[in-house]
């Protein structure tokens, strides 16, 4: 069988949920199948796969499409000889949409999470409604990360040539039973503190400010609740003076990203991720294979995996106060803790392997 080559394109080359997908997506590909990878900033994931010897291309932008880097694509479209583009994301799929159309070359769209959500102006969700319809349009595949975020496509705009592939992790790297580091000494916490994680890119649909104002007021009723903060991106400077006005320096550590994500959960008590929107996250489905107890709000595919009370906690989008409450009811409650954590990795270790996902992906690139 002749190899296929495809240009697996992302937003970014930073570490976070889309990004350790793409890593473990390609790293699972039989021989035939020849990735290239496309990021528009560098980043950790662009010197860890340059390191496993796959070719990686980065050009520098930041607008949703942009057409001054659309010559420097289709160059590297042709040098490479590609056969399929498969862009994940919305950014990536805008900005190589209408140059798979004018080269004739199949594009796939896996959905990591619409552009459209629910705090967004009805103008605005509109357009951007508009904008996925025509990008799916223009796929000759659509991948969707879970069961509701292939609802939502229907239901908003009629998405009809979409399949529900779920993300998946390393299951031998996110295992609570390896050795890890001790990262609460490194970072100078206690035995007693209790601690909250949120790992990240620092952006408005992770919202981390509501996790800030929650820690605030966790910490004044629980002193031993502590907070690690870790990843990077456009709030990085909200959340520095967030921290700063609200004297949290000393509770809340920041740190960039890193590649010792499952260290730095072993370390933590419990995963906060307060999004207002996903796909299905890569971070979370990390967090419960680590066997950690997770505090969410409903978003697309979490909602699947998530039940409240039984392996995690569900507050509403932006809700601060109710996110403190559940934060201190778990500080005071290690069996409920160790409980959710144990159910969350029971839901986990059947169903998110990543060799599945490959081999499923694999399938659509030999079909196509």
């Amino acid at each position: 069988m002749a190899a296929i080559k495809v240009l697996e394109v992302i937003r970014q080359g930073h570490v976070g949920g889309g990004e350790s997908h793409l890593i473990d997506l390609v790293t699972n590909f039989p021989p035939d199948i020849q990735p290239v990878i496309l990021a528009f900033t560098p980043g950790q994931m662009i010197d860890n796969l340059r390191g496993n010897g796959i070719r990686c291309y980065v050009i520098e932008t930041g607008k949703a499409f942009d057409y001054n880097v659309q010559r420097e694509i289709r160059q590297i479209i042709k040098q490479e000889e590609i056969n399929i583009i498969h862009a994940h994301g919305t950014r990536a799929a805008s900005n190589m949409a209408f140059l798979s159309q004018i080269m004739r070359i199949p594009m796939i769209y896996t959905i990591h999470g619409w552009s459209f959500h629910q705090d967004q102006s009805l103008v605005v969700k509109g357009l951007r409604m508009l904008v996925e319809k025509m990008l799916c349009a223009m796929c000759r595949q659509v991948i969707c990360v879970s069961e509701s975020n292939l609802l939502t496509g229907k239901n908003a705009f009629g998405l009809n040539h979409a399949t529900v592939i779920e993300n998946g992790i390393n299951l031998a790297r996110f295992n609570a039973s390896n050795k890890f580091k001790d990262i609460r000494t490194e970072f100078g916490f206690s035995s007693q503190d209790f601690i909250v994680g949120f790992f990240g890119r620092m952006t408005i649909q992770k919202d981390p400010i509501t996790f800030i104002k929650a820690i605030k007021k966790a910490t004044a009723i629980e002193p031993k609740v502590k907070a690690l903060l870790v990843g990077e991106g456009d709030l990085d400077k909200e959340i520095s003076d967030a921290i700063i006005e609200n004297n949290l320096q000393t509770i809340i550590h920041r740190l960039p990203f890193r590649q010792d994500v499952p260290d730095m959960l072993a370390a933590i008590d419990v995963f906060c991720q307060p999004s207002l929107w996903e796909g299905l996250s890569i971070a979370l489905i990390e967090a419960m294979a680590m066997k950690k107890a997770v505090l969410v709000t409903p978003t697309d595919g979490t909602k699947e995996i998530i039940r409240d009370g039984f392996n995690g906690s569900v507050v509403e989008y932006t809700d601060f106060n109710s996110l403190a409450d559940k934060i201190v009811n778990y500080s005071s409650n290690n069996n409920l803790l160790l409980k959710h954590g144990e159910n969350a990795f029971n839901l986990v270790k059947d169903r998110f392997d990543a060799e599945r996902v490959s081999e499923r992906v694999v399938d659509i690139y030999r079909n196509i």
